[in-house]
Order: C-alpha cells, then sequence, then structure tokens
C-alpha cells in the first residue's frame, strides 16, 4: 500500500531511513544536517521557515522524499524570486507562502528528490514532483522551487515546471599531485599572483592549520561561531545558524566538518567552515576580526584546494556568487532550478523573463571564459 505524507519534522523518520535515500553521503540533506536545522535554532516561523517535508512509504517503507519547506519569504534560498513576488502582489495576489524544495541556507547543488538508485527510481522521482504540484494546488499555493538539483533529478520535473538556471564557480581535481601541480597548470601571471597571497597569510604571524570537526573543543566552536556572527554583523546581514548547531555539526558529523583556523596565540581570530561529502568539498561560512592581506583567500580558498588534493576528492565548491574566485582556479559551472507557477498567465510573464535572463546569463559565461586562469584555456 503506497502512502504520501507531509510531515511537521524530521524526527517523524528515522535517520537510518532517511539517510539511505541519501547518495555519496552528500551532508546537505543529510537527516543529521536537517533535523539539526531544526532542533537547533536555525528554522524558526518567524525566519520564514516551516518544515513540510514529502515522503512516500509503500508497505510502510521509505521509499522517495524531499527536503520541503512552507515559505513566508525568499530568505535563505539564493535563487532569488523578490521581483516575482513583487509582482504577484502588486497584481492582488498573495505570494507566502509558497513550497520550497532545498537546503536551508546552502546554496550547494545536490539531490533534492531522494531516492534509492536502481529499478524504479525514475518512478520515484515522478512521483515526489507530482505529489508536489498536488499539494501546492490543494493548498492554493502561488509556487514551488526546487533549488539547486542534482543533474540526475532535472527529467522528472515536466513542462509544467519552468527552467532556471545560473553559474557558479567551482574547482575540479585533474588529478594533481599536489598545491604546487595545481599551480603549474595556471597561466604564470595567475600562479604568480597566487604564491604572493599565500607568502602574505603566511608572513602574518598566525598560526594556520586545518582541523576536523570532531576535534574541536566546545569552547573553540564557541570562537568559530561568534566569527561567523560577527562577520554577518558586519554585513548588515542577519546570521541564522546558532553556535549550538555549530556544535552539534562537529560532533554528528565528525571529520566531514573541516575549518581552516587562523590563530593568535590560543585565540581564533579567523576561520572558515566546510562540509564534504564522498567526493566534494563545500566552503559554507567565513569570519574573521582581523584583517589581513591575503588571509581570506588562503582560508576559504587554498587551504580547501590543499584539503581536496589529499583527500582525492573531484570537486571543490566554495559558495556562491564570487568573480574573484575565477583568477584563483574556480571555473563558472551550471547550476539548476525548476519553478512551478500555479497561475497560467502569471507562469508565462515569468518564461519570458527566463529566456531573456538565460542570453544574459551565456553571455556572462562567454565572457568570464576569456579570462579562465588556465594555461590550456
Amino acid at each position: 500500500m503506497s502512502e504520501i505524507r507531509f510531515l511537521d519534522g524530521l524526527g517523524e523518520i528515522p535517520a537510518a531511513d532517511w539517510d539511505a535515500l541519501v547518495p555519496d553521503g552528500n551532508p546537505f540533506v543529510s537527516h543529521a544536517f536537517l533535523s539539526g536545522m531544526e532542533t537547533k535554532g536555525c528554522l524558526r516561523e518567524d525566519y520564514g521557515w516551516k518544515p513540510y517535508h514529502l515522503a512516500i512509504f509503500d508497505g510502510g517503507r521509505l521509499v522517495a522524499a524531499a527536503p520541503t519547506y512552507l515559505k513566508g519569504n525568499s530568505h535563505g534560498e539564493f535563487v532569488f524570486d523578490w521581483s516575482w513576488a513583487s509582482a504577484w502582489e502588486r497584481a492582488g495576489g498573495d505570494y507566502y507562502p509558497k513550497l520550497l524544495v532545498a537546503s536551508p541556507y546552502s546554496p550547494v547543488p545536490g539531490p533534492r528528490l531522494l531516492v534509492r538508485e536502481g529499478p524504479g527510481a525514475d518512478i520515484h522521482r515522478n512521483r515526489l514532483t507530482a505529489a508536489l504540484v498536488d499539494e501546492a494546488d490543494r493548498l492554493g499555493l502561488s509556487s514551488i522551487h526546487a533549488n539547486f538539483l542534482a543533474e540526475a533529478d532535472l527529467h522528472a520535473f515536466d513542462d509544467r515546471w519552468l527552467i532556471r538556471a545560473d553559474y557558479q564557480f567551482h574547482w575540479h581535481n585533474r588529478g594533481y599531485a599536489d598545491f604546487d601541480g595545481f599551480l603549474d597548470a595556471l597561466a604564470r601571471k595567475k600562479r604568480k599572483n597566487i604564491r604572493q597571497e599565500r607568502a602574505h597569510a603566511a608572513a602574518s604571524g598566525l598560526t594556520l592549520e586545518m582541523r576536523g570537526g570532531d576535534t574541536l573543543s566546545d569552547a573553540e566552536w564557541r570562537q568559530i561561531h561568534g566569527l561567523y556572527e560577527l562577520t554577518f554583523d558586519m554585513k548588515g546581514n542577519h546570521a541564522a545558524l546558532t553556535a549550538r548547531f555549530f556544535q552539534y555539526l562537529g560532533r554528528t558529523l565528525g571529520s566531514n566538518v573541516q575549518v581552516a583556523l587562523a590563530r593568535d596565540d590560543r585565540d581564533i581570530v579567523a576561520m572558515a567552515l566546510f562540509l564534504r561529502s564522498a567526493d566534494a568539498l563545500y566552503g559554507r561560512y567565513w569570519g574573521a576580526s582581523v584583517e589581513l592581506s591575503g588571509l581570506h583567500f588562503e582560508l576559504c580558498y587554498y587551504r580547501g584546494i590543499d584539503y581536496a588534493i589529499r583527500e582525492g576528492l573531484a570537486r571543490f565548491e566554495p559558495g556562491a556568487q564570487g568573480e574573484h574566485k575565477l583568477a584563483r582556479g574556480f571555473l563558472p559551472t551550471l547550476t539548476h532550478s525548476r519553478h512551478y507557477i500555479a497561475h497560467e498567465g502569471f507562469r508565462q510573464a515569468v518564461a519570458d523573463a527566463l529566456v531573456h535572463e538565460a542570453a544574459h546569463r551565456e553571455a556572462y559565461k562567454d565572457e568570464l571564459m576569456t579570462h579562465s586562469p588556465y594555461a590550456d584555456r
């Protein structure tokens, strides 16, 4: 017997059952990461987040799922639809709440339609997207948004869903033996600039190190979170992740959390936080109480590349945006989202806008690639 349910929290599903659907140990859709967001104070209705996870059971066994939320705003998504919301509401409609399939606060491409791979996997993905549409229509919602989708998910979205894409800057491992091997692949000027930046960081007088999350004490995690919070405050942004969540990640994900640290004696004065899967490293948060030449690039990018080479990871995704990443070996890589707009007329208007957006996006990518840092471009 088949059953489709929408759940108010991941606590309703055993971690082992959910994680059996997650490929390659992807941390951002793991039960630990998503349930930690819920239980450690990161997702709150006054922040615009209400868990509403989709789960499909066959014979009482979980066979498909999607991390899903009822969203009261568009914060923390990184696929920007503010203009769509404004247009909808100027026309007299209620754009929020909407349905969102995503990993909260994480502009990281990965699986969103979670199924066991093998015979029937595509059928279950199709069942998930159909269930999302049925539920949005039942609730009278304006829209559904599925953000930062894995390639394997894309074919499950039929022509009712609008196609949107963007570019992030990712580093790809070409089998480098070490960091110098990576530098050898770059054009001479880019290679020289990176060496200079690393030299500035090395000459700072700070102790630089890479630590696994399970080796850090609660006191160190509090310092790390304080730097994250300070940096968000300095930029006028809201730091949604709590110190409890940072400590929890270190305990539950262990060495799959990595932190690049800069210490002045015993004080942590700068940090970059990463998560990893079986084949990739993901840069997430930066924080610092000092400004020193080269330190940001050293902790956020070069320590990550070093780690990815040493661990034999296929790629390093340092986060959203940032053209400055191009000069440091990160190339534009396409990301995917899909959008269901309930109102047919508004759907067509958005579709027309996306055609123009796509043309600008591809022209932008072509321009970026004329500045590739690699010698063999």
